[in-house]
């Protein structure tokens, strides 16, 4: 049996977590597999080239990924419950770029067990593709479990 991790219960305005990732061909394709999303402006570079972008780009939810992993894993970590997350799309990311996700606490409230994060993303060149916000419940474990 995998050890239970340990969920936190405080947490500090200003507080920051990380998480990096070079975006790479099979994130793509793997993406378009499990979501459906074929849209040949992430999987043809031909018609890709001929629009704004003038070549394929990610797809957004991937750098939407990236942030989720930081914020169930890292910030506020595990046991913590999706509410809500605002995104702002602000520059494609390519294969090949390497993003960083950010979150930052704003907002704590423990008789609530709810916590706000400032989240992004930004790229090799410090340009941020994806900024918004994150608010999550932090679900206490029960004591008492059967196994």
């Amino acid at each position: 049996m995998a050890d239970i991790p340990e969920v936190r219960s405080a947490f500090d305005l200003g507080e920051t977590a990380r998480l990096t990732k070079t975006i790479v061909e099979r994130d793509i394709a793997t993406l378009a597999e499990i979501t459906g999303d074929f849209n040949p402006i992430h999987i043809n570079e031909e018609f890709a080239h001929r629009t704004r972008f003038q070549g394929r780009i990610a797809h957004g939810i991937l750098s939407a990924g990236l942030i989720s992993a930081v914020l169930g894993m890292k910030l506020p970590g595990p046991g913590a419950i999706y509410l809500s997350q605002r995104l702002n799309y602000l520059y494609p990311t390519r294969i090949g770029d390497t993003l960083t996700a950010e979150v930052e606490v704003t907002k704590w409230s423990m008789e609530k067990n709810i916590i706000h994060l400032n989240t992004r993303c930004f790229n090799q060149d410090e340009r941020n593709v994806v900024e918004g916000e994150a608010v999550l419940l932090i679900e206490p474990l029960r004591r008492n479990v059967v196994e």
